[in-house]
């Protein structure tokens, strides 16, 4: 059943003001004298006079700027439940709501979110982008720029700055990586303690794939024959891309980076994530992040070492790989994921996967249990090229 329904206004286009989300926020005078909460208790009698005969339950989830606006409205009974459209009286009493808003330290929200019942109080939040919004309520760029015309702001969740201000500042061309001089000066510095050699920082990775594939988790890290990528719970992540010649570039975001928030709140410079980096450090081979201006770290293996231009030292940067960082974080994560599927078999497997040694035999005795997908976990080893 099709449960969402849009209510949009005209999307005009809108001119990106130079800084006018870094403005402190004004005060806007109040077109009503009613207080925010008076106008939102009001949008809960118009949503509880939403709700049909026959249905006793109404959730909304409803996204708005100056310029656009699109509501999810669901009712249910316990059994059914069904879509209905969002009233125009609820519309404006939001928009009102928001208005009123604009006066608090936090500003008017920027989704609004309900559940009200025919039998008791109504539960309202409010989201101020604490988490990125779903992609069914996220808007263009020129909404949210226009809103921010309207209702200036201290500063803005890094994601949605990102989202608006990023400007394709962290991408690089092949061209542009190309036409890069490194013997000026700009030279790249070792990526700093803690990040393994290229060859055992694969091994590891693969190992740790290969539980999360076992125990059938929707989640963790995956290995193809030249990529590996993870997003952790806290959503911070990464990937690596293998290269020929020996090569790779380890790429990422660690979640709300201090770096970026400098960045986009503060009004500092981009870092130059790419400082005396070699032509082959180019977007094809970056993680996604640096499309949306979400990545806070970049290395390369060039062989021998690993190195870096403006990124922080690697140590800082642990939740946004698995556990790769030495034999017994892996070992941790291993015996977290498998639980009681894991074996005293554990550190012989992850010492076979450094050498490129592992068995289908080994990984039976390692990973145990009647729900284990071993075919499908000692595949992810058989990609990563540490299987025999």
């Amino acid at each position: 059943m099709d449960t969402e329904d849009s209510v949009s206004q005209d999307n005009s286009t809108v001119e990106s003001p130079d800084v006018g989300f870094r403005m402190a926020a004004t005060a806007v005078a109040a077109e009503s004298s009613a207080t925010v909460d008076q106008v939102v208790e009001q949008v809960a009698d118009e949503l509880l006079a939403m709700i049909p005969d026959g249905f006793d339950r109404l959730e909304a989830a409803i996204a708005m700027t100056v310029t656009d606006e699109t509501a999810q409205v669901i009712v249910s009974d316990g059994q059914r439940a069904a879509q209905v459209p969002l009233s125009r009286r609820a519309i404006e009493l939001l928009r009102e709501a928001r208005h009123l808003a604009a006066t608090s330290a936090e500003g008017p929200w920027w989704r609004f979110l309900a559940a009200v019942t025919t039998t008791g109080p109504a539960r309202i939040e409010f989201d101020y982008g604490t988490e990125p919004f779903p992609e069914q309520q996220l808007f263009p760029p020129q909404a949210y720029l226009a809103d921010l015309r309207e209702y200036p702001r201290g500063r803005l969740p890094v994601w949605l700055a990102a989202y608006i201000g990023h400007g394709d500042r962290q991408g690089r061309t092949p061209s542009a990586a190309a036409q890069v001089d490194t013997t000026g000066g700009q030279s790249a510095v070792p990526a700093g303690e803690g990040l393994p050699p290229l060859p055992v920082l694969w091994a590891r990775w693969a190992v740790v794939s290969a539980a999360f594939v076992a125990v059938k988790s929707p989640l963790g890290p995956r290995v193809t024959s030249a990529l590996g990528w993870f997003e952790g719970s806290t959503r911070s992540g990464s990937t690596l891309h293998r290269l020929p010649h020996g090569k790779a570039v380890l790429s990422g975001g660690i979640w709300n980076a201090p770096e970026l928030d400098a960045v986009y709140n503060g009004g500092i410079s981009m870092p130059q994530f790419y400082r005396g980096a070699p032509d082959w450090v180019a977007d094809p081979v970056l993680s996604p992040r640096a499309a949306n201006g979400l990545m806070s770290f970049c290395y390369w293996w060039d062989g021998n070492a690993w190195y870096r231009g403006e990124s922080p030292d690697a140590n800082v940067v642990q939740d946004a790989l698995p556990g790769v960082w030495n034999e017994d974080a892996v070992y941790d994560v291993l015996t977290q994921v498998l639980g009681g599927n894991a074996s005293s078999w554990l550190t012989a497997l992850i010492a076979a996967a450094e050498t490129g040694t592992v068995t289908r035999a080994l990984l039976s005795r390692s990973f145990v249990g009647a729900d284990i997908d071993l075919d499908s976990s000692y595949y992810q080893l058989i990609l990563a090229g540490v299987a025999e």
